[in-house]
């Protein structure tokens, strides 16, 4: 059975509707794809499977045990392995965000990861933003593959699938999410005119340093 309910809680239900929703009017969610999650208790609030964001209220959002089960009248996003793994191999990880915005899926689809063309990529955690290989949605394969993309990283493509980001809450996993999405489009928009050209990798990792202390924070 679920936990009791809290205003707390409440406040973490109404916050990923919030955030479900502006993914699908920003356009970096179509339709009913993708899901978000926030760590809760001694499980995670996940929005629910093949659901409108529009439609949805706070209590429509399911919290799922570790071991994957669940007591809700809807199913929890097909994607819920993934968020489960994310949160018990990545303890800094409180919020993840997994999308099908356009200009990432774009990159996935060639199986591309980004390079290090703008010192923005430092939202990643590192100089590039790996893409996992392809694997069957919803499956233990896809899962496992996303846990090894973001080994030291805090987002990356999932091959011809989408993007997943994740962050010490949510705001700051959507800040990661949207970053991610502008960098995508950046790079597909510099490969007509020859490609970027790169910064180095120890650039890179001195604005993740300086990053530990710039973004969005708490929510």
């Amino acid at each position: 059975m679920a936990e009791p309910s809290s205003s707390s809680e409440a406040r973490l239900r109404a916050a990923l509707i919030a955030q479900a929703c502006h993914l699908h009017t920003s356009g970096l969610n179509p339709g009913t794809s993708g899901n978000l999650s926030v760590r809760w208790s001694s499980g995670f609030l996940i929005t629910p499977s093949g659901c409108v964001y529009a439609e949805l209220a706070p209590e429509d959002v399911v919290w799922v045990h570790m071991d994957g089960s669940y007591d809700h009248r809807l199913e929890p996003s097909s994607e819920w392995r993934m968020h489960r793994d994310i949160y018990a191999c990545r303890p800094d990880a409180s919020a993840v965000v997994h999308t099908h915005a356009p200009h990432c899926t774009a990159l996935a689809i060639c199986q591309r990861e980004i390079p290090p063309l703008h010192y923005m990529i430092a939202v990643s955690g590192g100089p590039t933003i790996r893409c996992a290989p392809y694997h069957t949605y919803g499956t233990e394969a896809l899962s496992q593959a996303a846990v090894a993309a973001l080994e030291g990283r805090n987002c990356c493509l999932l091959a011809n699938h989408g993007m997943v980001a994740l962050g010490p809450d949510l705001r700051r996993a959507m800040w990661v999410a949207e970053e991610t999405e502008a960098l995508a489009r950046q790079y597909l928009l510099t490969l007509p005119l020859g490609g970027p050209t790169l910064l180095s990798d120890e650039e890179i990792m001195r604005v993740v340093e300086k990053f530990s202390r710039y973004g969005p924070r708490t929510d």
